[in-house]
């Protein structure tokens, strides 16, 4: 109540201070719900809460240079299969802001979203399908010094639950356009600077530092069609921790080195990344880290491999490992690695093009652990820049999209790849690897009147792990706002032969839109963005409602 209320006089002397502009209100809902059944299948009881619901509620209200904003959340009776249990039974309000914008000059109080550089460094959003939000509660302030020149500077701690962290985050960031500032015509060049620190109370312990802090450098050029970019960024010495409890009083420093370069024009480009990470975790409480619900995370770092989008293509996929652990059980010290785009348009009229053109893209990436030495008694450690490493994850996938006719389009994908069953399950490095191929091809036919049909099929083979996979989708839409499909994963050379199936449909209307299904989740892991959570096999009917205002 008392959040409403500070709320309510800030946006009333909002209103007050510039009554005359017109102000308006403008947010959403959204609604998350599924009833789980249990499911002799694939042995999953269901909880003694099987129906769970994650509620989302944000109102802005804007006049003028100012807005100002709530977020309203409700998990009852418990959060969704797979969240964070820290938010079971739990509602309140969960965010609130106030912001004041100009030409030059961007403060909010409250909470707030902010990224230094590519995220590397400091990044704070909201993803409520990983149940992700690490907003950070204080103050955020970005000047725009001079055409050339931007500053960023924050101060708070960060949402954990609807509670606050115990370490306080500040930062500042500053974005220099040199090209401006030199003169100089043929080549765009920008720099920026970045320093993120943590302050968290040590409970009496000397050997643990109070402040650690991690400061970053970046340069982006283009020139014509290329350009090139590289972030290198250095972090303090700090404890390690896992499951929790600091597992070594001795300090280890961090560091991450990102580099990328590509070319583009009209029907072709090529991109390359590297990304080099050595005990880069990076958290606003210390015992956080290796948390699987990426609770407290103060940077950005995800999987820098081809975004899948399929059944089959996202059973083995990728979650960067930049953590230091040195156990008897685990040893790892960071990752290497990078991954390569490329992507080309056959023309109209040529022998690949045919009447419509044709496009494809190819994909190659690579991720090792660093190579590395490692005294477990004295918990010590040496790692090489590059090396040669244990080999986490590799992959090769190529995609053909071809209209084959006005009312007929295909897509055919293949992927080959090799994966370390740790980072499929979470568990320990390099006891074992799975290597698995996949064969998609998927069309639609348009009916006209927005009416169209839908069709995938996919197969996965592999000697490894489950096995053998085939899977398939069909899919119509009745309108561009009405549509229902049918799913299946089938494991057919699987111990159980499980087939993982599913029926839904989904209703648009305006900024409303309703989706319903029911069906079995095969468990692993779920990325959006190159960030991953793990989602428990289940069963049941869910629903989906959001409606923007």
């Amino acid at each position: 109540m008392r959040k409403l209320i500070v709320l309510a006089a800030l946006v009333c002397c909002t209103y007050n201070g510039n009554a005359q502009e017109t102000g308006y209100f403008y947010g959403g809902l959204e609604s998350n719900s599924q009833w789980l059944q249990t499911d002799e299948g694939i042995n999953f009881l269901a909880p003694e809460d099987q129906f769970r619901a994650n509620n989302y509620v944000l109102l802005n209200y804007n006049q003028g240079k100012f807005t100002a904003g709530l977020q309203y959340e409700s998990y009852l009776p418990s959060a969704l299969l797979g969240y964070d249990p820290i938010f079971d039974n739990q509602n309140n309000i969960a965010t609130y802001y106030v912001n004041y914008k100009d030409k030059s000059l961007d403060i909010t109080g409250g909470y707030f979203y902010e990224q230094f550089g590519s995220g590397l460094i400091l990044r704070s959003w909201e993803d409520r399908q990983l149940g992700l939000n690490n907003a950070l509660k204080g103050l955020n302030v970005k000047v725009n010094l001079t055409k050339d020149i931007g500053l960023k500077a924050v101060f708070g701690k960060q949402r954990y639950g609807f509670e606050e962290s115990e370490g306080t985050i500040q930062g500042l960031d500053a974005d220099i356009n040199l090209s401006n500032a030199m003169k100089i015509e043929k080549v765009d060049i920008q720099m920026g600077l970045s320093y993120v620190g943590r302050n968290q109370d040590t409970n009496g312990v000397e050997a643990i530092p109070t402040n650690v802090g991690a400061y970053g450098g970046r340069l982006d050029f283009i020139i014509g069609d290329f350009y090139a970019g590289a972030e290198a960024i250095v972090k303090d010495p700090d404890v390690i921790a896992n499951e929790g409890q600091v597992s070594s009083n001795k300090l280890y420093d961090g560091t991450a080195l990102q580099v990328n370069a590509g070319y583009a024009k009209k029907g072709i480009g090529v991109n390359a990344t590297f990304r080099r990470l050595e005990n880069f975790s990076f958290f606003s409480d210390r015992l956080a880290e290796g948390n699987i619900f990426n609770q407290q995370v103060i940077n950005y770092v995800p999987g820098l491999t081809k975004q899948q989008d399929y059944l089959l293509t996202n059973i083995y996929v990728y979650n960067p490992q930049p953590r230091l652990i040195i156990e008897s059980f685990d040893q790892r010290a960071g990752e290497v690695g990078g991954q390569v785009d490329f992507f080309y348009t056959f023309k109209k009229g040529t022998g690949f093009g045919g009447k419509y053109g044709t496009k494809l893209s190819a994909n190659f990436s690579y991720w090792g652990g660093l190579d590395a030495e490692y005294n477990i008694e004295n918990r010590w450690y040496k790692a090489k820049f590059i090396g040669q490493g244990r080999q986490l994850f590799r992959d090769f996938n190529l995609e053909v999209k071809k209209k084959l006719s006005k009312d007929w389009s295909s897509v055919f994908t293949y992927q080959n790849v090799i994966i370390d069953k740790g980072v499929v399950e979470g568990g320990p490095l390099g006891n074992s690897t799975i290597n698995a191929n996949i064969a998609v091809i998927e069309a639609t036919k348009r009916l006209g009147s927005g009416k169209a049909v839908r069709f995938v099929a996919q197969h996965l083979w592999s000697e490894d792990d489950r096995k053998n996979w085939v899977a398939g989708v069909l899919e119509y839409n009745f309108s561009t706002s009405f549509g229902v499909y049918i799913a299946d994963n089938w494991n057919y050379e699987g111990l159980d032969e499980i087939h993982y199936y599913s029926i839904g449909g989904s209703y648009s209307k305006g900024n409303t839109r309703l989706g319903i299904n029911y069906g079995r989740q095969r468990g692993g892991l779920i990325c959006i963005g190159g960030v991953c959570r793990f989602v428990p096999e289940n069963t049941g009917l869910s629903a989906n409602l959001t409606v923007a205002f």
